[in-house]
């Protein structure tokens, strides 16, 4: 799976829990989850497992903690798939 495969998968999964769709019409890398998709703290813990699932990985906690943007999600996936 390459990083634009990830890359649309994770906005896919994000956009699922997004609140503010206005958001999603602009999403890049940079995008950050919480305040900018408005995304609460418990849709973010789905948006994880859904990763687990989505790539057919396991994140820790610590790893789940870093995710603040969307980029930092594709790096995340990109990481622990290699």
């Amino acid at each position: 799976m390459n990083q634009e495969d990830i890359y649309n998968n994770v906005v896919r999964i994000v956009s699922k829990h997004a609140k503010d769709p206005d958001a999603l019409s602009s999403i890049h890398p940079e995008t950050h989850i919480l305040n900018d998709l408005k995304v609460n703290s418990a849709r973010l813990v789905d948006i994880v497992l859904d990763f687990e699932d989505t790539f057919d990985l396991e994140i820790s906690d610590d790893d789940a903690d870093r995710i603040a943007t969307i980029g930092d999600a594709v790096q995340l996936v990109k990481a622990l798939k290699n």
